[in-house]
């Protein structure tokens, strides 16, 4: 009769075999990816921000005499750095913005995202499946981007790297913010995807020459189709399949 280390040889082989399998299958299963590394932006691409920016946005260009519905500051304002929002409400207001205007603008939004910050949808599972080196490149201050990330437990998925345009004084639409994000990154820009929501964004990543892709809806599919976005899609779950190599690229 066998005793249990007898039983315990015999099943050593097998338990090899299994974690062999499971790590061939694993390998089979991993999206054979077209690109080297992936470029975010954040705010409505890794985090839901937008419409509490924009709201506030709207409350200020309320009290400078400008009154704007919510889609309208969607189209006017998303994507774009917080000085053109400014400027824009300066130059079309009666009254224009008070004079801590920026100040007013932090403590508002930064509020709004304590109390209303969630991931994108699907978009976790995303940033779990990517098996290539991945960053965010965004307009907004790198302090804000912490905070957006860490409050949806994003953050782990980068490794610190994380870039901001007010690093550069340069923002979106120009394509200065990306071509840095890929020069740090250690990336030429024709192995490099972005993934953006908005025209500004589009307009930057099509300008310094990469491929983009773009979170859309109603309201924006089609400028953002016309900007010349590689492929746009509704819904996080899409993304993988479009920078896999079973997409014609």
């Amino acid at each position: 009769m066998k005793g249990a280390f007898d039983s315990i040889e015999l099943n050593a082989p097998f338990l090899w075999y299994i974690k062999v399998l499971r790590t061939i299958i694993e390998q089979i299963t991993q999206i054979d990816m077209k690109y080297n590394c992936i470029l975010f932006d954040c705010d409505g691409v890794l985090v839901d921000t937008e419409r509490a920016t924009i709201q506030v946005l709207i409350e200020m260009s309320k009290a400078a005499g400008l009154n704007l519905e919510i889609e309208e500051g969607l189209t006017l304002f998303g994507g774009h750095s917080l000085q053109y929002c400014f400027d824009y409400i300066n130059n079309h207001s009666p009254n224009g913005l008070q004079k801590d205007a920026e100040i007013y603008f932090r403590k508002k939004t930064f509020q709004a995202y304590q109390d209303h910050m969630t991931a994108i949808p699907n978009i976790e599972q995303v940033l779990k499946d990517l098996n290539v080196p991945i960053c965010v490149a965004s307009n907004g201050p790198l302090e804000k981007i912490k905070l957006n990330l860490t409050l949806t437990g994003l953050i782990e998925y980068f490794d610190g790297n994380l870039y901001s345009a007010y690093q550069l004084k340069k923002w979106k639409p120009l394509p200065d913010l990306f071509w840095y994000a890929a020069q740090e990154m250690g990336f030429e820009v024709e192995e490099c995807a972005v993934i953006e929501d908005s025209l500004a964004g589009v307009e930057a990543a099509v300008a310094g020459g990469f491929d983009v892709y773009a979170i859309v809806n109603e309201r924006n599919r089609a400028s953002l189709q016309a900007a010349g976005a590689m492929a746009t899609f509704e819904n996080m779950n899409q993304l993988m399949a479009l920078l896999s190599k079973q997409t014609t690229r």
